[in-house]
């Protein structure tokens, strides 16, 4: 038994899910088509896909928690707010893409459902990062433990109420995938994949808050490209039935990638802007986080430039200004260039292992626009 929504287009049944007709095949890859073009239009079409999805899913849930009183209620649309404020939906297309590697002219349902559940992962696990780091800022908007603090008055009750939101966003993420029209077998696969996702990022996220990290791009593929790059691929991949061929590049791939995004986005934290990142730039640094860049800097700097540096480092009280100026001694020194110039390694890694590949013409070219696309936020 289904509902219609004001759009005629789409349907949305009794537990939230958004259904729509289908519409062309992502998986129909015009040849000779730019790769940053292929994956940018797949990028903007699974976004509006997952989008419609999640808003009807999460709907659904903020008016069942109504019953419970208005504090369950803004909880649940604390984590709504969130989920559907913005986010590039990497990984929901990356689940698409490792989907259709094998075959790509099945039925896209199964991957983009899939891909809703990873966006809720996302959510739980950025909830439960901004209480840890305190941050008051996220994806342009208040994070949802500032959310919650406001709703209830106190720092305490709201840093409660926000671990609990986590733990509601992963149990909304394990239902949606729960739910998966998909053959037994290979759910039972993927739901085992997605613990062992999370298992991942915990133990990397434990490293990180203990300040311990001894082999960074060990850690990063722990902490981020276990469900940025290469759980969303596999997961994909498992739906589909993928043969281990396809399954050993997808692995080959993702391994460096997942670094590299990390320390893209590492990069862009002290070196960007509020605008594009949601997040207060030099933040990392005042914080002391276990980045690649402060790890190249204390390699690299010497004598004042080193003493900023540790002065700046997790300090709280460190002023704009000290942090503008050791930004500019970071680049003058060679630090941005020298950790760009490593992210460029990684991702020509990840290119060599799909340009030959037994996978899809259009996975191919999907996994080389993804490539290029973070490569090309670099400059």
């Amino acid at each position: 038994m289904v509902q219609r929504t004001s759009d005629d287009n789409k349907e949305i049944d009794l537990d939230g899910r958004i259904s729509a007709p289908p519409v062309s095949k992502v998986g129909q890859f015009v040849s000779g088509a730019d790769p940053v073009e292929a994956f940018g239009s797949l990028l903007d079409r699974v976004r509006r896909d997952v989008e419609a999805r999640l808003a009807g899913y999460l709907d659904a849930r903020v008016a069942d928690s109504a019953r419970h009183g208005e504090d369950v209620e803004a909880m649940a649309r604390a984590v709504r707010d969130l989920t559907l404020r913005g986010g590039k939906r990497l990984r929901a297309a990356l689940v698409l893409v490792g989907f259709l590697a094998h075959d790509d002219t099945v039925s896209e349902e199964p991957a983009l459902d899939a891909g809703v559940a990873f966006e809720l992962l996302q959510t739980y696990l950025l909830v439960h990062d901004d209480w840890m780091d305190g941050d008051e800022l996220r994806r342009g908007g208040p994070s949802v433990p500032a959310m919650l603090r406001r709703h209830h008055g106190s720092r305490e009750l709201g840093d409660a109420a926000a671990i609990l939101a986590g733990d509601y966003a992963a149990a909304l993420s394990l239902d949606v995938l729960s739910r998966l029209d998909a053959p037994p077998d290979r759910l039972v696969r993927a739901l085992s994949l997605f613990a062992e996702i999370q298992q991942h990022v915990i133990c990397g996220q434990q490293i990180d808050i203990a300040g311990r990290v001894r082999e960074v791009e060990e850690f990063y593929g722990l902490k981020t490209g276990s469900y940025t790059v290469r759980g969303p691929l596999l997961l994909g991949a498992y739906l589909a039935g993928a043969p281990m061929p396809v399954l050993s590049v997808l692995e080959a791939y993702a391994g460096p990638m997942g670094v590299a995004f990390q320390m893209q986005d590492d990069l862009l934290g002290v070196f960007g802007d509020t605008a594009r990142t949601g997040k207060p730039v030099g933040e990392d640094l005042r914080k002391g986080k276990n980045t690649v860049v402060l790890h190249t800097a204390r390699a690299m700097l010497q004598g004042a430039d080193l003493e900023l540096l540790e002065f700046v480092v997790g300090n709280p009280s460190a002023r704009a200004d000290d942090l503008a100026k050791l930004t500019r001694r970071l680049d003058e020194a060679g630090v941005r260039a020298a950790v760009i110039r490593r992210i460029s390694e990684l991702i020509r890694d990840s290119l060599d292992a799909v340009a030959e590949a037994p996978i899809s013409a259009s996975s191919r070219a999907w996994l080389l626009g993804a490539a290029s696309m973070i490569a090309s936020r670099l400059t």
